[in-house]
């Protein structure tokens, strides 16, 4: 009989879910109106040490509101690690602004302070921090870069629910930050997003941008334009079941990277993600290995060979500087990464969901070791 399939990632709806989302249908409110919203901003935002928590509909809108409301000069450059997600650079363009990509560090796959250093030119008026995959950026002296720069910093968050720079939660650094709640995130409201903001009146524009910039004397007269973002209480009920789990989430997926290191332990032929630094434990959102050079094959193969064996895995993001999109907008063409164009080719992750059992972990490393053997 063959087992059966290891989806790279399930997740865990066992707390409070469908108690909340009976309340919204029972109630009534399944809008954007309801209390489920207010309940789940403030606890996102006590979660991450913020003031102010905005809920919209996904992460990637979180960005273009929160790049938008920052009012950067057209024309302006903003600082972006070329290892991530496109709608990183997205929203920097959609703003009338200019990515400048920044190389990744080999081992930890963040952005490196020398990087950004390197990158900063007259021009630059922003950094956009982004978190990748269970280690935070070292935050401190890019911070301080920002300080002496006097560059405002948007901190992308997404994917570092429940972690901590030197005991500071993610998601506290910098002018505003941004969390994604896609199914795959330690917090999950199916789709979301939410943008963070200590400053009373930036929030304000934040919650204007989210609510197409409607007044409150005369709704339907505009000043700007906005975004019809909005979260709805269906939404928001789950994203209050999942934070309220969240110490236990972090633990879960904590073990899961620790089961995936015992397993692996001593296959040479990969890198696997670091498990600790001096500013942060490993969080583990996803368990990555990165291919050897020594391996005659690159990700997309390896992928393929353990899709083969029942085995569900996804590849890294592609670097910015290498986006068709951008390259046709003649933006970060002259840019080279290696690291970045490395980890991009050969780096891949494994099933990491919080639902995975030991059973599917033990058979997940063991299908990598056979495809590499």
């Amino acid at each position: 009989m063959t087992a059966p399939f290891v989806p790279v990632n399930t997740p865990l709806l066992d707390g409070n879910e469908a108690d909340y989302l009976a309340e919204c249908i029972r109630t009534g409110w399944i809008s954007s109106e309801g209390p489920f919203i207010k309940r789940f901003e403030q606890a996102m935002a006590e979660a991450a040490g913020r003031r102010h928590g905005v809920a919209v509909t996904n992460g990637s809108v979180a960005l273009d509101i929160a790049v938008h409301a920052l009012g950067l000069e057209q024309g302006s450059e903003v600082i972006i690690p070329t290892f991530t997600i496109i709608s990183c650079a997205a929203a920097v363009v959609r703003a009338g602004l200019v990515p400048v990509g920044v190389d990744c560090d080999a081992a930890t796959w963040n952005m490196t302070v020398e990087g950004v250093e390197a990158a900063i030119t007259p021009r630059a008026r922003a950094i956009m921090l982004v978190h990748i995959y269970g280690l935070p950026v070292d935050l401190e002296p890019i911070m301080a870069l920002a300080r002496k720069h006097d560059l405002r910093v948007i901190e992308d968050a997404a994917e570092m629910h429940g972690q901590t720079y030197r005991g500071a939660p993610c998601g506290s650094f910098g002018d505003v930050s941004t969390f994604s709640f896609y199914p795959n995130k330690h917090v999950t409201t199916g789709e979301g997003g939410m943008i963070l903001a200590d400053d009373d009146a930036l929030a304000d524009r934040l919650r204007g941008y989210r609510n197409l910039c409607f007044q409150p004397q005369q709704r339907f007269v505009h000043e700007e334009f906005g975004w019809n973002a909005r979260m709805t209480n269906l939404q928001a009920a789950l994203g209050v079941a999942q934070v309220e789990r969240l110490p236990r989430t972090v633990e879960l997926k904590r073990r899961i990277g620790r089961l995936y290191d015992e397993h692996l332990a001593g296959v040479d032929r990969i890198r696997r993600p670091v498990a600790r630094t001096n500013y942060a434990d490993n969080i583990y959102w996803v368990y990555g290995v990165v291919l050897d050079d020594s391996v005659p094959f690159d990700a997309k193969e390896a992928m393929r060979r353990l899709g083969e064996k029942g085995i569900g895995t996804r590849p890294f993001f592609w670097c910015m500087h290498e986006q068709p999109v951008l390259r046709r907008m003649g933006l970060m063409r002259d840019e080279s990464h290696p690291d970045a164009e490395c980890i991009a080719r050969r780096g891949f992750y494994l099933p990491s969901g919080l639902a995975l059992t030991d059973d599917e972990i033990a058979r997940s490393a063991q299908a990598l070791k056979e495809i590499l053997a």
